[in-house]
């Protein structure tokens, strides 16, 4: 079964001061980010995986070092949020399921290793952190069913952190792809996803990894979290 994986790649990533794009960013056992990512999809999907990155800020030096793999151009990197980096790749790769990753996590092999059986089934879903919540990050609650209901950095009352590892289903594809065309430029992809829920009845569950690493590295100490697991 082919498996279809985007890596989200195109910002610039000011925040954590360096001059190259973020996922180029080296970790303290020699590997980048984005090779860190490579592995992990190899190790759960192996070459099943068909991986599509989109890139933006300075894009030539991420398809110098990843040749092998199929590129979505997001021209207006600086000018757009997440939400319309993920439109363009859900438009390129045709009807089947995405898995789709922030080219930012430096996460655990074991958390696609364990969603695996989710992607084969053709379920959405999103991996979420139940251990801890916090002000910054993406927040998520859940219906009276177990499925995702809120899900933003706004939410109050969260039950756990989104982690930027998910899923959309080929049926609940071509949903995601209108509401991602609704939202505003600067809006996460978070946005579309809980408009598809909220107006195509989108049924998309937690996926909890609470148990493995899976680190967002926006600022220098998240790079130095991220080194203490790799």
């Amino acid at each position: 079964m082919t498996v279809n994986v985007v890596i989200l790649a195109a910002g610039i990533g000011s925040r954590l001061g360096r001059n190259l794009p973020k996922p180029l960013t080296e970790l303290s056992d020699g590997r980048t980010i984005m090779q860190q990512q490579h592995d992990n999809i190899r190790a759960a999907f192996g070459d099943d995986a068909v991986i599509t990155t989109v890139v933006g800020y300075k894009l030539e030096h991420i398809v110098e070092a990843f040749p092998e793999v199929e590129y979505v151009y997001n021209e207006a990197y600086d000018q757009t949020n997440t939400s319309k980096s993920l439109l363009r790749a859900l438009k390129a790769t045709g009807k089947a399921g995405v898995l789709w990753l922030n080219g930012d996590v430096v996460f655990d092999p074991q958390a696609l290793v364990r969603s695996a059986p989710l992607v084969h089934a053709d379920r959405s879903f999103v991996t979420v952190n139940t251990a801890k919540v916090s002000d910054e990050e993406v927040k998520y609650t859940v219906d009276a069913e177990g499925f995702i209901n809120e899900i933003s950095k706004e939410v109050v009352g969260g039950l756990g952190e989104a982690v930027g590892i998910n899923y959309i289903s080929s049926a609940d594809k071509q949903a995601l792809i209108a509401q991602l065309k609704r939202v505003d430029d600067q809006d996460y992809f978070e946005r579309g996803i809980e408009l598809a829920i909220q107006h195509d009845g989108l049924r998309i569950e937690p996926a909890d990894i609470s148990d493995l690493y899976a680190v967002e590295v926006d600022f220098a100490e998240d790079l130095e979290r991220a080194n203490l697991f790799v």
